[in-house]
């Protein structure tokens, strides 16, 4: 399968907290919520687009106990998230969680990047990230994604967690496809093209 990732970030890089206040507060961020007022049709269409190719879903800690919290309760099977949410295989990668109750939700066991690495042999599509920012910096690290997915807000909040940070490998990537939204969010699915090439301006 497939590894890819499809992350909300601000314009400064951040991915904390997309979704609500209380989302994420750790490390005193105060700042959640900032993807609602841009949400649109050219939004959900695409988002859309991208659940209907899933055929595993890869979570980290986080983010599985929000989903587990929030997309079993939507039961209709129609549901171009919550059918394939709730129908498909999804692996939880986390070191404190003891049990994943979500049905078909599987606890990852041992290290989660070799884990990571034997999920990808299997036949299937795509092995999907949504959100988990923590564990894509991980896998990031290990050069293990094969999309990058990233919807750019257009707000800048100075603070919170980033995808990109020091140690990450340096990694040209090559658009492979892009959008604005109506509101002014741009999509980019990038796939990664090897080591950066370097030169001098003017030479």
């Amino acid at each position: 399968m497939k590894l890819t990732l499809t992350l909300f970030l601000t314009l400064d890089g951040v991915f904390q907290g997309p979704g609500g206040p209380d989302e994420d507060r750790s490390g005193g961020f105060t700042l959640g919520g900032w993807v609602v007022p841009y949400l649109d049709e050219d939004f959900n269409a695409a988002v859309t687009a991208w659940f209907a190719r899933a055929d595993a879903f890869l979570l980290g800690r986080r983010t599985y106990e929000i989903f587990a919290g929030y997309w079993p309760k939507v039961t209709d099977p129609d549901d171009p998230v919550a059918g394939p949410l709730n129908a498909l295989p999804k692996y939880v990668a986390s070191s404190t969680l003891t049990s994943a109750d979500w049905e078909h939700a599987v606890l990852l066991e041992g290290d989660s990047v070799e884990a990571v690495r034997q999920l990808k042999q299997a036949p299937g599509r795509e092995l999907q990230i949504h959100g988990s920012g923590t564990l894509a910096r991980t896998l990031l690290a290990h050069q293990l994604i094969d999309e990058y997915r990233l919807l750019t807000f257009p707000v800048v909040l100075g603070h919170g967690k980033h995808l990109f940070t020091e140690g990450t490998p340096p990694t040209a990537l090559k658009p492979a496809d892009s959008s604005t939204t109506s509101t002014g969010v741009r999509i980019t699915t990038y796939h990664p093209a090897g080591a950066p090439e370097f030169g001098t301006v003017g030479e």
